[in-house]
Parts: structure tokens; C-alpha cells; sequence
């Protein structure tokens, strides 16, 4: 038994801790919801690896209060994210929208690759067997000498 309440002890440990306050949480459960899914696909300008959901930094607590104020105000989570990235830059989303800006950053992976197996190719073809020659009278007679071969 002893084992067993030690293991949910190690688990409870092991959960995400949110770093939303008590206070900032909405009445609406559905608009908590919504709020949590949001602020978990924003980026905390301060720590950078952490959504503002995870960052205890007092910019995430503010944009974490913003983004629910917009919510309560009846935007929609388009507008909110729109409204967010026009104050702080696509910098702040977690995973950038793809557009024109960024479309180079979006396929350089592809286009690495496709560099890449183009150059193996080239490199493959350029190597050319040797190219061999038909011996001559003397060098075919020799060598039916050697051989042992006399017609």
C-alpha cells in the first residue's frame, strides 16, 4: 500500500503545473476553456520556450488577463490571436501561421532535401566507369600465349 501511495505521489509530481492564478480564472467554464486553449498557443516573451499558460513571468500574467478580457468582451479566438500578434509580433504564436514572410522558413526543410538528393545524383553519374580498350594484335597473342591457348 505504502508503494502504491508513493507512486501517486511521483505521478501528481510528474503533471503540467499551470501558472494561472486563482484570480485570473473565468466564471464561464467555456470561456476558461477557450482562454486555456489560446494562452497554451501563445509564446511567453520572457522565458520564449514556454506557452503563457506554463510561464510564471508577469508579461505571460498580463497577456494571459488580456486574452480573457477580450474573451469576455466577445471576441472571437481569431480576433483575439489577431489582436495579440498585431501588439507583439508572429514571434509570440508558438507555431507561426504560414504566409509569404515565412514561406521560405516553411520549406527550406523540403528544399534542403531536394538540394540534397539532386547533388548525390550528380555526384553518382559524374562517376564514369573506365573506359576500356580492345587489345592489340601483339597483346591479344600474348596473352593466348600465357593462356595456354593456341588456335
Amino acid at each position: 500500500m505504502r508503494r502504491f501511495a508513493f507512486l501517486l505521489v511521483l505521478l501528481s509530481l510528474a503533471l503540467p503545473a499551470f501558472a494561472v492564478q486563482p484570480s485570473e480564472v473565468l466564471d464561464d467554464p467555456a470561456l476558461e476553456a477557450r482562454a486555456r486553449q489560446l494562452s497554451s498557443g501563445l509564446r511567453c516573451m520572457v522565458c520564449q520556450n514556454q506557452s503563457i499558460d506554463d510561464s510564471d513571468a508577469e508579461l505571460a500574467r498580463d497577456l494571459r488577463v488580456l486574452v480573457r478580457e477580450r474573451l469576455v468582451a466577445g471576441e472571437t479566438d481569431e480576433q483575439v490571436i489577431d489582436y495579440v500578434v498585431s501588439r507583439y509580433g508572429e514571434f509570440v504564436l508558438l507555431q507561426p501561421r504560414f504566409n509569404m514572410r515565412n514561406a521560405l522558413l516553411w520549406a527550406a526543410p523540403i528544399l534542403l532535401l531536394a538540394i540534397g538528393g539532386a547533388f548525390i545524383v550528380a555526384q553518382s553519374r559524374r562517376r564514369t566507369r573506365p573506359v576500356t580498350q580492345a587489345l592489340s594484335a601483339e597483346e591479344e597473342s600474348r596473352l593466348k600465349e600465357i593462356l595456354g591457348d593456341s588456335e
